[in-house]
């Protein structure tokens, strides 16, 4: 039996070129990045080297826009709060954003709600695309931010966001997106693409857990995240994750550099797993087929339960998953597959695979004879599939 990681939007397996280029900073300069002493300098040169290197791999025009976090969430969180608490005495108490963000934005967006703002959630359709016209369409007068990520982190599907951040440049309205799935895998340029604000992570491009960012443009007024000390320019204090950052600032290195052949070699493995998994009856691909990240598949087979598909994958030595790994303890159905129209009985028996630099074709090969197996297995004792049958049955006999 072959063991396959293939949850790679989730997390990722740490670079070993990655780790390398860490562990002096975990073993050897160790010091205090705000001490006076050679070490504490060291590292704090450290930091400010790997800012000035991710502004330029993201377009930013300036190396003290880039703000390190914890990871995604956190940025995500602080982009919105912080926004729309430093806007709130201008009387800017609007949030624009959609229906199927990741939870970070969501959660936030009903926070805020308690708080007195008000949120317009956009649809996404069939094909889990934002219409930029829908984007344009909801901003009025009060408008603070529009929050709309750039890819999909359960069905792939990348924005029109060249398009959005026009529309908000247009309106004199912030944009932020989500570009935690996106980065590495798109070509980001902050500045060409009017993206006021950005949140990114290490973990997802084969960099440490721990680690991310929040790119704020120049001129653009938010609160402070964490008080205490004079740390990332005032705004988030606390002893710097420098390890984390040079190993953030490394794997997007990699990343950018080979992206081109990377996603031509997961976009291949990509379609054909797809169009193998069509075969099987009542199936169905979740996003659009083109504008998708090169390593994502989001499939549904009606007439099973996503939950016994994981554990049946898992005992082939296959790691998948439903959806968002924030709410894997959920049994609901994927927020995002209610977004794009499916109905509880279809979203319910989801599958994710998500592709990294660590699989291969022969990946796809196994996973195209197990997957097969295991629906055809699980249909067998469904009594869903059963009825389904039966009325495809009642309908030829009309």
């Amino acid at each position: 039996m072959r063991n396959i990681y293939a949850d790679n939007s989730a997390t990722t397996a740490l670079s070993p070129v990655v780790l390398e280029k860490m562990m002096p900073y975990l073993t050897e300069v160790y010091g205090n990045p705000s001490s006076l002493y050679r070490i504490g300098a060291t590292a704090k040169e450290t930091i400010e080297r790997s800012r000035e290197n991710i502004a330029k791999n993201l377009g930013a025009k300036f190396s003290t826009e880039i703000f390190f976090t914890s990871g995604g969430s956190e940025s995500d969180n602080w982009a919105l709060k912080g926004v729309c608490h430093a806007l709130k005495s201008k009387g800017k108490k609007h949030i624009i954003t959609s229906k199927f963000e990741h939870h970070a934005i969501l959660h936030t967006c009903q926070a805020l709600e308690k708080e007195g703002f008000e949120v317009t959630y956009l649809d996404v359709y069939e094909n889990g695309i934002v219409h930029p016209d829908d984007v344009e369409n909801a901003i009025r007068e009060d408008t603070a931010i529009v929050s709309i990520m750039y890819a999909n982190n359960e069905i792939g599907t990348i924005q029109p966001i060249s398009e959005i951040g026009a529309i908000c440049k247009k309106h004199n309205v912030l944009f932020h997106t989500d570009a935690v799935q996106a980065a590495g895998f798109v070509r980001i340029n902050v500045a060409e693409q009017n993206i006021d604000l950005l949140s990114m992570t290490a973990h997802k491009i084969h960099g440490p857990k721990g680690c991310g960012l929040l790119y704020v443009r120049r001129g653009v007024k938010i609160d402070n995240l964490i008080d205490g000390g004079a740390q990332e320019r005032n705004k988030r204090a606390g002893t710097e994750n420098v390890a984390g950052i040079v190993g953030l600032d490394a794997a997007l290195q990699i990343a950018i550099d080979s992206m081109d052949e990377r996603n031509a070699r997961l976009s291949k493995m990509r379609d054909r797993l797809i169009d193998g998994l069509l075969k099987i009856e009542r199936s169905r691909i979740n996003g659009d087929r083109i504008s998708r990240l090169p390593g994502n598949v989001n499939m549904c087979f009606e007439g099973i339960e996503g939950e016994s598909l994981l554990l049946k994958l898992d005992l082939n030595g296959i790691a998948a998953s439903s959806g968002s790994a924030c709410t894997s303890g959920s049994l609901d159905p994927s927020h995002v597959l209610l977004a794009i129209g499916l109905p509880h009985e279809i979203a319910h028996g989801s599958m994710r695979l998500s592709f990294s630099d660590d699989n291969s074709e022969e990946d796809i090969d196994y996973i195209l004879n197990v997957v097969p197996e295991i629906v055809s297995y699980l249909r067998a004792m469904s009594p869903l599939w059963e009825k389904i049958k039966k009325q495809e049955a009642a309908e030829k006999a009309i």
